[in-house]
């Protein structure tokens, strides 16, 4: 679905290095997996508002504690559920377990905000899934910002609790 992850980075001139593994479906796994690589690890929540009229992706350091009812209020949303697999494929072209912020490029609509975890700026490289949990990718953070702004998608900076 949708366009070429790496033909985007290329066009963009992001560097990047890949980093092959077993697929990894949960932050324990990934830990172990790939923990080792310099850098930030994130888990990637694919949310949606009460009415399923809204949808967010919130990018949290893996070592972040998530308050769904925290982040609702922030957002001024009524209730914040995690969002089916159907709704995940349909809006972000991903499987429960590749959640990934390089996603958004399968959302030409821009319909999914993205909800940052502050604690992203912290570090020089981060680490994301190429829309795919048998790999990872290490790229700059100015980098990954500017493949967000690319995207054109809305972007709300949230402080997490760790």
């Amino acid at each position: 679905m949708g366009s070429n992850l790496y033909q985007i980075l290329e066009e963009l001139q992001i560097a990047y290095r890949r980093h092959d593994h077993e697929a990894a479906f949960t932050v324990q796994q990934a830990d172990t997996l790939y923990g080792h690589l310099p850098g930030g690890h994130f888990k990637n929540l694919f949310l949606r508002n009460k009415k399923g009229d809204r949808h967010y992706l919130l990018v949290a350091l893996s070592d972040s504690r998530v308050d769904l009812k925290a982040v609702r209020s922030e957002l001024e949303e009524s209730t914040l559920s995690f969002a089916s697999p159907e709704r995940l494929m349909n809006r972000l072209g991903l499987t429960p377990g590749s959640v990934s912020p390089f996603g958004l490029i399968n959302d030409p609509q821009r319909q999914v905000v993205v909800l940052l975890d502050k604690g992203l700026l912290e570090h020089d490289t981060v680490n994301f899934h190429p829309n795919d949990n048998t790999a990872t990718l290490s790229l700059s953070r100015q980098d990954f910002l500017r493949f967000l702004e690319h995207t054109g998608h809305q972007v709300r900076m949230l402080e997490l609790p760790r």
